[in-house]
């Protein structure tokens, strides 16, 4: 019976490489920029606190706090089909929260990291 279940599992175990956080796509900020311009309901995802949001944010960013999809929090991002480009301050809780959607079964997540290096235009109270 052991013997069984080990080819078992080694039969199986290529089927389990295409499943889980292989989808995590990093992109960059030029990427992003490009995707944002071409795709106007790509939804762009800032996963920081509210208090870091109304400092600094890219205009028309959701907030969907990281701490809200790890509590499986998804009621923001009906649509599992939309393109979602995700950022936060450094690039940290981006891919947690990329590699959270995509495990829920969201099929367009893109990483882009951090808005420490934005060059495009923000909102906020904390415009630098």
């Amino acid at each position: 019976m052991k013997k069984f279940l080990w080819v078992l599992m080694i039969l199986l175990m290529p089927l389990c490489l295409g499943c889980g956080e292989s989808n995590y796509v990093k992109i960059s900020h030029d990427e992003a920029r490009k995707m944002i311009a071409e795709n106007k309901d790509a939804i762009i995802l800032d996963v920081r606190t509210p208090e870091e949001f109304e400092k600094k944010h890219i205009p028309n960013a959701l907030l969907v706090p990281l701490n809200d999809l790890r509590n499986r929090n998804f009621s923001s991002l009906p649509d599992k089909d939309a393109t979602i480009i995700i950022y936060c301050r450094t690039g940290r809780r981006s891919e947690e929260a990329a590699k959270i959607l995509i495990n829920e079964g969201y099929k367009n997540v893109y990483d882009m990291g951090g808005i420490v290096d934005w060059t495009g235009s923000v909102s906020g109270t904390d415009i630098k």
